[in-house]
């Protein structure tokens, strides 16, 4: 199916049987929980449990009072008609229907009644009659893993994504209620690491009063969140694992404060006030004796001291043989635009090798330490973040292997091999290649085959890394459309760094 449904901060209400076979019962929990609901303003799902209690209870056992769970299936049965509308009041109140069926007959009802979204039960992730039914069903489904070993979980997500089936994954403990040392979160990272294009989330059964594991859950990754709710009456006590409508609120408003102290999953720039704050704490750059402009200004001419003064060049920021931007007289302090009008390229090439490795670490992709890196600027290391890539050669003989590394916004312009067929994989990013005329959009696993003589150019939004594999690499036998770069020598438009030692040293 598409992949169309938004998976992410979803909300899964399980009534399970809490509406006790009383229909009045289960429409009151569904708009209580829907004012809940709306007030917090989130993506919401209501879900029901679905069994054919006809077929789904061998005949023999239907009237056994002492076999779990069968009294308590028969005692809260409802009709078709009663799901009609309590579907109806779920739709009411604004959020998504849900169901999980424990049976095949009962996703033939979910399409029945237009439910919109498939759920798992840890139980069933294993049971492959009702999965391969449910794998027809053309809906989203969220899948528990309660119990499961990891080979169970590998299968599940193998058969599911050779189905086409659009999907999510639930850590879950099948603990009711589920002490805290028992709620195992960790699993959450780790199915995060296993399966990183899956959203994963945490079905929850511990104490309703214990909103601690809703802000771990998401500090470590889970993106969508399950409880089951109910309410007590008179007539009807809730159990020990599921919340009320007040209890439910506090749980949303835990994960609300999660959301506020973990902020973006993205490295941003730190806010004005907090480089105010550092900024107060830094050493500022200062002329140790006189230096004319244009001078190379080396370590024994400057120290470093407090305290930093408006447009002065920090000591962090401090990079041996920059030239002088101006006159200087003794303890006057260095001005910024000494560092943006000088660095050497050494200094530059260190900067842009640092985010390289960077990606390779977030990616785990590890290259040994002689490896030999080729930086590619094909208009000059001042235009590399605009025009280049970082090729890392791994083998070349008859055959080759090379790693590509491009940056963010980054572009390889057009050229083509004479001797050389390349296959391109991407193994992460996003990746356009332009393959004579024709624009291919990889994603990750793809392969685009390169032949000799066919030109070809790529580009990357978010960086790119990807493998070559080819025929053998010869040093003569790229051309490129673009006469500036045809000119050129291999030497004025590569820089070769023998290995990754050269990165890794001291700074001036």
């Amino acid at each position: 199916m598409k992949k169309t449904f938004d998976f992410n901060n979803l909300f899964t209400y399980d009534l399970a049987n809490n509406h006790q076979g009383d229909v009045k019962h289960g429409l009151r929990i569904i708009k209580e929980i829907g004012k809940v609901n709306a007030a917090a303003g989130v993506r919401g799902a209501f879900k029901f449990q679905f069994r054919q209690l006809d077929t789904f209870i061998h005949p023999e056992f239907k009237e056994r009072q002492d076999v779990k769970h069968i009294p308590r299936f028969m005692g809260t049965a409802l009709s078709k008609k009663d799901y009609q509308q309590l579907l109806a009041a779920v739709t009411a109140s604004g959020m998504y229907t849900m169901c999980t069926p424990f049976d095949e007959e009962s996703v033939d009802v979910i399409h029945e009644l237009g439910i919109k979204i498939i759920k798992v039960a840890s139980c069933s992730a294993a049971d492959w009659p009702l999965l391969e039914k449910i794998a027809t069903a053309n809906r989203p489904v969220v899948a528990s893993t309660a119990g499961l070993s990891m080979d169970k979980i590998d299968r599940l997500v193998s058969f599911f994504e050779i189905n086409n089936v659009h999907f999510a994954l639930m850590h879950c403990v099948a603990l009711y209620p589920t002490p805290l040392e028992k709620l195992e979160l960790n699993q959450i990272r780790l199915l995060k690491e296993r399966f990183p294009q899956l959203p994963i989330g945490f079905s929850t059964h511990e104490d309703p009063d214990n909103y601690i594991p809703v802000r771990l859950a998401y500090a470590l990754g889970a993106r969508l969140f399950e409880r089951h709710v109910g309410i007590n009456t008179d007539q009807y006590s809730l159990n020990a694992y599921s919340s009320n409508p007040v209890q439910v609120a506090s749980w949303l408003s835990a994960y609300k404060e999660a959301v506020l102290a973990c902020g973006g999953e993205h490295r941003s720039p730190a806010t004005p006030s907090e480089l105010v704050s550092l900024r107060s704490l830094m050493r500022g750059v200062y002329a140790r004796n006189a230096i004319k402009k244009g001078e190379k200004i080396t370590r024994d001419k400057v120290f470093f001291a407090m305290p930093i003064q408006e447009g002065q060049l920090a000591s962090g920021d401090w990079v041996g043989g920059m030239e002088a931007d101006a006159d200087y007289a003794a303890k006057q302090p260095l001005h910024l635009e000494v560092v943006n009008s000088s660095l050497p390229d050494r200094e530059i090439i260190y900067r842009l090798m640092l985010q390289v490795k960077g990606m390779l670490n977030q990616a785990r992709i590890h290259i040994g330490r002689d490896s030999s890196i080729e930086i590619s600027h094909h208009y000059g290391l001042e235009r590399f973040r605009e025009f280049g890539a970082v090729i890392i050669d791994c083998i070349n003989r008859q055959y080759c292997k090379k790693l590509v590394i491009m940056l963010p916004r980054q572009k390889h312009p057009y050229h083509y091999h004479e001797k050389k067929e390349e296959t391109f994989q991407l193994l992460c990013g996003d990746l356009e290649v332009e393959l004579g005329g024709r624009r291919i959009k990889a994603e990750p696993g793809d392969t685009i085959l390169v032949k000799p003589g066919e030109w070809h150019k790529f580009h990357t939004l978010d960086g790119a890394i990807f493998e070559e594999v080819s025929t053998t690499h010869y040093n003569n036998d790229s051309f490129y459309e673009d006469e500036r770069i045809a000119r050129l020598s291999r030497e004025a438009r590569k820089t070769v760094i023998p290995n990754w030692h050269v990165i890794q040293g001291k700074k001036e």
